[in-house]
């Protein structure tokens, strides 16, 4: 009893599966989004009306022991989002990293991180947990009025003393960002693909290993060695004997830019900053090469942004894209926030954390799934007709959110099997009988 338009949508997911998993795959994934509170696979089950069923361990070996690939899902899945949300060839990514807090000495992958919610600068809150590095597609949502981060990739970067315990060698954030953007330039050759990151991932390796496969946008450090650019010889000039300089003279520091009273600023108008409407801000810009002993060089542009008002904090952003405009950089950059967004939404909504699975191949497949649903949902709404926004009278809302948009999802489920009852047939009273059973268990049980 699956929507005809739920079936269409992931049905280019098939080829990855037996024709067996992948009918308890789309169960499962129907269940998921049904079901509020935990997402365990008993609680899908309930959910679906299936606690009944004898061999339900079949659905926990989908997740412990079937065979298929989350990657290659996400490379389909990213094909989808280019397909229905991308115009022209260029395409904007944001890369983060989120901890799933878990504890249990079976969880082999866990470790101990810093709490960027609970930490500030003065207090260090430490929790326990897996590290993974979530890459999104950042596009506009014309029904939302907004650009949402939708996740089509998920990786697990463990801590070093797991692999320590392995015998591995411990692959870095910086290694996994490397590895992340090849892998996107394989998989989508013909677009121009822009990243957006925080400073974890302003390395001069990573950036430089990799500028060649996409652009890397970036929160800067003001003390960087910054350089002009090494000189140009025309033909005929006399060259200076020696080895070619790979750079210039010694450009002033980012903070000794912005302290200057020389410096030109440009006040720019941007509709969306944050939390902020029509935002006024001041920006400098300039191109320079990064460079520091024994590391690889990194040609970009820096932009320099301040408020005029104070009520933010300068920051300095990286692009390893020279010939970008400044407007343009930091107008991709505060797009990064919707990261942040996306990441709480399915915590709230799709249950992120409250999975219990210990096996190995389980863990690294069940919170990629979760992350992916959002987009899996996005996608499914963004071909419904319109999407009802729930009111209430202490707030009002223009456009809808993700909580909108799975409400939506779910009520169209619903409507569906209750349209499915509309046959005149001897067995329409018993299933409607049962139906209307189990949504009184549905509103009753516990979350």
């Amino acid at each position: 009893m699956l929507p005809p338009e739920f079936q269409k949508l992931i049905s280019s997911f098939s080829p990855l599966f037996s024709k067996n998993i992948f009918i308890r795959v789309r169960i499962l994934l129907l269940g998921l989004i049904l079901t509020k509170g935990n997402r365990t696979i008993c609680s899908i089950l309930r959910t679906l009306d299936l606690s009944q069923v004898k061999d339900w361990s079949k659905y926990h070996r989908v997740l412990s022991r079937a065979k298929w690939s989350s990657f290659h899902c996400s490379k389909i899945l990213l094909s989808k989002l280019l397909s229905n949300f991308v115009k022209g060839n260029q395409v904007v990514m944001v890369i983060d990293e989120t901890i799933e807090r878990r504890w249990g000495s079976q969880i082999k992958a866990r470790g101990i991180y810093r709490d960027a919610v609970r930490s500030s600068k003065k207090h260090l809150v430490k929790c326990s947990g897996l590290r993974w590095i979530c890459v999104m597609l950042l596009v506009p949502i014309g029904w939302a009025g907004r650009t949402w981060a939708l996740p089509f990739l998920t990786v697990l970067a463990p801590s070093k003393p797991y692999h320590t315990l392995q015998g591995k060698t411990h692959k870095t954030i910086s290694d996994w960002a490397r590895q992340i953007s090849k892998t996107l330039h394989r998989w989508v050759p013909d677009f121009e693909k822009i990243i957006v990151g925080d400073g974890s991932y302003a390395s001069m390796n990573l950036l430089a290993d990799s500028r060649d496969y996409v652009t890397w946008i970036v929160r800067f450090r003001f003390d960087a060695g910054l350089y002009d650019f090494p000189p140009i010889f025309k033909q005929g000039q006399k060259r200076p004997v020696g080895r070619p300089p790979i750079k210039g003279e010694r450009q002033p520091s980012l903070q000794q830019v912005m302290e200057d009273k020389n410096t030109k600023w440009q006040k720019v108008k941007f509709s969306r900053w944050y939390s902020y409407k029509d935002k006024t801000l001041e920006i400098t810009s300039g191109t320079a090469i990064w460079y520091r002993g024994g590391k690889p060089i990194v040609p970009h542009r820096w932009v320099i942004i301040r408020d005029p008002e104070g009520k933010t904090k300068p920051a300095a952003i990286l692009c390893t894209d020279p010939n970008k405009s400044p407007f343009e950089i930091v107008q991709h950059y505060a797009k990064r926030w919707q990261a942040e967004v996306t990441l709480q939404e399915v915590r709230v909504h799709l249950g992120v954390e409250t999975q219990r699975q210990w096996s190995d191949l389980a863990i690294l497949r069940t919170t990629p799934i979760l992350m992916a649903t959002f987009s899996i949902i996005t996608l499914w709404a963004n071909k419904m007709k319109n999407i009802e926004i729930n009111q209430t009278t202490w707030y009002q809302k223009k456009m809808p959110t993700f909580s909108d948009t799975i409400n939506a999802i779910r009520n169209r489920i619903w409507q569906y099997w209750f349209s499915l009852l509309s046959s005149k047939n001897k067995e329409s009273k018993e299933i409607k009988r049962l139906l209307i059973k189990h949504l009184i268990f549905m509103t009753t049980r516990a979350s």
